[in-house]
């Protein structure tokens, strides 16, 4: 039995302006079943969250290069 699928989660490379993703938005909005395309804001519980996880591989990459 296949699973059925609702919808999909995109991550971009990095933040863009909003303008600058115009022409993006519109085409993922012309594949076939997609209903809605709402862009994600980044506010400052993604830059806390992003600031932490850089600081937590800083730290892991740290102890790989001690050993």
């Amino acid at each position: 039995m296949s699973d059925r699928i609702n919808g999909f989660i995109v991550i971009l490379n990095k933040s863009y302006r909003d303008d600058d993703l115009e022409a993006t938005i519109n085409a993922i909005k012309q594949i076939k079943g997609v209903i809605k395309v709402t862009p994600q804001v980044e506010d400052i519980t993604f830059i806390m969250a992003k600031t932490q996880s850089k600081r937590e591989l800083r730290e892991k990459l740290y102890k790989v290069l001690e050993e």
